[in-house]
């Protein structure tokens, strides 16, 4: 059997033998804390889930148009609008299956064979092997836990080259939960656009920062350049819809028809029932979202204070997210060298799932998600440290 070339370009995940372990200590019949799901813990709101079941009922279950339905390509225009004083209009909003879908077929329409993508390290993992899929290269600007993991200006220009065409900006990140200051922000967006490079400006978090922190969004700059400018979002996370499978993302028009003929090829139309569920959440009521940005600082707070405690951990505090890149790589030795083989000592010892950081970028962290009971997170931590603290 052939497989093609750019597949075999594609690294096999990191977390895998994570995985693996995990599941054989559940067979085992050992109970396994798992802190690596990206999701949040609290369930769909009721609304949203009625609004789904209204439209089962109406038997809205046929093929849609491939770029969404009006109604939610305007509603996701209009949360743009709404949240940051400037509304996108229709026809330059594409709906994905989930943000995922959307920024893979943004690369595809936006990178040649051979351009250089500039992606701030940490970074989310998929986004390096969606560059290489399209026949791009993937350049890495590193900045380590003694910069709060956010790059500068003069980082970027270091690494940029005359085939650099796009820089994937991530405010608030996954892994890190940096957020950009306003200042940091508007500063490499003029230095991007200065230097003629496409901006993807990846949002999936917007909802999620805590104060006194506050979110810088690129739609602003993409009112001004959107030949130069896009803007990914979704209702994964905000909305707590990770398995409704909704994504948008704002750009030119032009650019929505190429990425619509793509996706017309690809998957076609998104599930009917998930879009009229979105539609709910981007016009329904967001109450809840001060409950969960509670929650999450709460449990970050809690969290922050027990790492605090392990003595050789370094964590800068993330402001958004709900996520923890932790630097151990002072707890590496000869036994354990890395972050994966420290994955592995951490669930067979802790029975702690966690993340390598090599995944995200950094040999030097690990990445641990807060989106679990406080007491869940409590215990895990504290078994977390135990092991760090046999490794001395």
């Amino acid at each position: 059997m052939q497989i093609s070339e750019r597949l075999r370009s594609i690294k096999p995940s990191l977390t895998l033998s994570v995985n693996s372990r995990a599941l054989e200590l559940k067979a085992q019949g050992i109970n396994v804390t798992s802190l690596a799901v990206g999701e949040p813990d609290f369930p769909t709101p009721k609304h949203i889930c009625d609004a789904a079941k209204v439209a089962i009922d109406a038997n809205f279950c046929r093929y849609t148009a491939v770029p969404g339905i009006p109604e939610l390509r305007k509603a996701a225009g209009d949360y743009f609008g709404r949240t940051y004083g400037v509304a996108v209009p229709p026809e330059s909003i594409i709906i994905g299956a989930g943000g995922k879908h959307c920024l893979y077929n943004f690369i595809q329409a936006t990178i040649n064979p051979g351009d250089e993508v500039l992606i701030p390290a940490p970074y989310w993992l998929s986004y390096p092997d969606m560059v290489e899929l399209a026949g791009g290269v993937p350049v890495s600007v590193y900045a380590g836990a003694d910069l709060g993991f956010k790059v500068t200006t003069a980082m970027l220009e270091a690494k940029t080259t005359d085939k650099t065409r796009l820089l994937i900006l991530n405010s608030p990140s996954n892994p890190s939960g940096a957020v950009y200051t306003e200042a940091e922000f508007a500063s490499i967006m003029r230095w991007a656009l200065d230097r003629g490079l496409f901006v993807l400006s990846d949002e999936i978090y917007d909802q999620l920062v805590f104060a006194p922190a506050r979110m810088s969004s690129a739609i602003p700059w993409f009112q001004k350049y959107p030949e130069q400018v896009a803007v990914l979002n979704g209702t994964s996370k905000s909305y707590a819809m990770t398995g409704w499978r909704i994504g948008y993302l704002a750009a030119s028009a032009q650019l929505v028809k190429a990425m619509s003929a793509l996706q017309g090829h690809s998957t076609s139309s998104i599930c009917s029932i998930s879009q009229k569920a979105a539609l709910a959440a981007l016009e329904g009521p967001t109450d809840y979202l001060a409950t969960m940005r509670e929650a999450f600082c709460r449990r970050r707070d809690m969290a922050m204070e027990i790492i605090g405690g392990w003595g050789k951990a370094i964590c800068p505090t993330p402001d958004g997210a709900f996520y923890l890149f932790v630097d151990v790589h002072q707890y590496y030795n000869d036994s354990v060298s890395n972050s994966t083989e420290l994955c592995t000592r951490l669930l067979d010892k802790a029975h702690v799932a966690v993340v390598p950081g090599a995944a995200f970028g950094d040999d030097n962290c690990i990445r641990f998600s807060y989106a679990v009971a406080d007491d869940v997170l409590a215990d895990a931590l504290a078994r977390v440290g135990a092991v760090l603290a046999e490794l001395g």
